[in-house]
């Protein structure tokens, strides 16, 4: 089969012919549909990670957002059937640790993460490998495209997850995102979608336009205004939530520092190789105000059902943020691209 495999990290990836994936006992493989292509795929490839002991592998296949049909049974799976139409989450839970058990299978103890490390090969290919598919298969609505599906991939579910599991932002509430790529425009529709007041920052005028249209009721150029100042004379006393999409030093601390007092200020954004996983804060005015750090990863795959049934209802559209449909052959220059940020919305790869 086709796939796109990193051989160098930052040199664009090998579209060749791979082994096809073999299927365990407890596991099914997925004919890939369609495959988001997120700013994740874009730091395993360049290398980024090595600072948490968290680098892909070389000689591998990155992707981590697919959705597709399943062709092919392990002998011990019991709710999952060829031909049906699922959609793989990137953080695989095992379902029998005690995370698992107690619906954290994001934090599985002895979990996978799709397209990032050797034991789980990714879905820049056209079949993938979906391990205790009885755990791990989410099967998808009818009428649901898969295209959509993976453009919800890691990027609404990890927003989907943050705004609502982590800090619980309720109808009302100011709600800050800084960077508007597609974890943080998917943060914008979430967070309109259940009634939150939305202030999306970036540097980038097209990128704000798509979080107008996303939802946001306030938008703001991040490199020509002083952040918290803004965000505290829109709302008044500062953000109840803030959410930092991009992962670089300065997102992190423009997000605390625009919050209200015992605001909750959310990570999801990873670090580059200029911050190495560290980010000096305010630990001071933290303290005085009460204010909540949380780290947010994924979703447990056991609630994956409650995104999917917003997508169902059509409170969700993440078609409306996909800005390009690509073959695997342009992968290695849609990452690339993703260096100056020169991307459209959410792209898609798709077979």
């Amino acid at each position: 089969m086709q796939a796109a495999v990193l051989r160098e990290y930052g040199e664009p990836l090998d579209v060749t012919d791979v082994p096809e994936p073999d299927c365990e006992p407890h596991g099914v493989v997925v004919d890939v549909e369609a495959c988001g292509i997120c700013r994740s795929d874009w730091h395993a490839w360049m290398g980024h990670g090595e600072w948490a002991d968290d680098r892909v592998p070389l000689d591998y296949v990155l992707g981590h957002e697919p959705a597709g049909t399943v062709i092919e049974v392990g002998e011990r799976v019991e709710s999952v059937d060829e031909g049906d139409r699922v959609a793989v989450p990137f953080n695989l839970g095992c379902g029998a640790c005690p995370e698992c058990v107690n619906g954290h299978g994001n934090t599985c103890l002895d979990g996978r993460a799709l397209g990032f490390e050797r034991a789980a090969p990714g879905a820049f290919a056209e079949r993938v490998h979906l391990p205790h598919a009885d755990y791990n298969a989410m099967r998808l609505p009818e009428g649901v495209a898969a295209r959509d599906v993976a453009a919800l991939g890691c990027r609404f579910m990890t927003a989907f997850h943050a705004l609502t599991h982590r800090a619980r932002v309720d109808a009302g509430e100011w709600v800050a995102v800084h960077g508007c790529g597609g974890v943080g425009l998917s943060a914008v529709q979430v967070a309109d979608a259940i009634g939150a007041r939305v202030i999306a920052v970036d540097v980038d005028a097209d990128a704000l336009e798509r979080a107008a249209a996303a939802g946001a009721d306030e938008t703001l150029r991040g490199d020509a205004v002083d952040v918290p100042s803004e965000v505290e004379a829109i709302t008044g006393r500062g953000a109840h939530v803030s959410l930092d999409a991009l992962g670089r030093a300065e997102t992190c601390r423009n997000s605390v520092a625009c919050l209200r007092e015992r605001g909750t200020h959310v990570q999801v954004g990873l670090t580059t190789d200029a911050e190495e996983g560290e980010v000096s804060l305010p630990t001071d005015a933290m303290t005085r105000w009460e204010v909540d750090f949380l780290g947010s990863r994924g979703m447990p795959p056991t609630r994956y059902d409650e995104l999917l049934g917003l997508l169902e209802a059509g409170d969700l559209d993440p078609s409306a943020l996909v800005g390009r449909e690509v073959g695997l052959e342009a992968v290695p220059d849609r990452l690339a691209a993703m260096t100056t940020y020169d991307t459209d919305g959410v792209e898609v790869l798709t077979f």
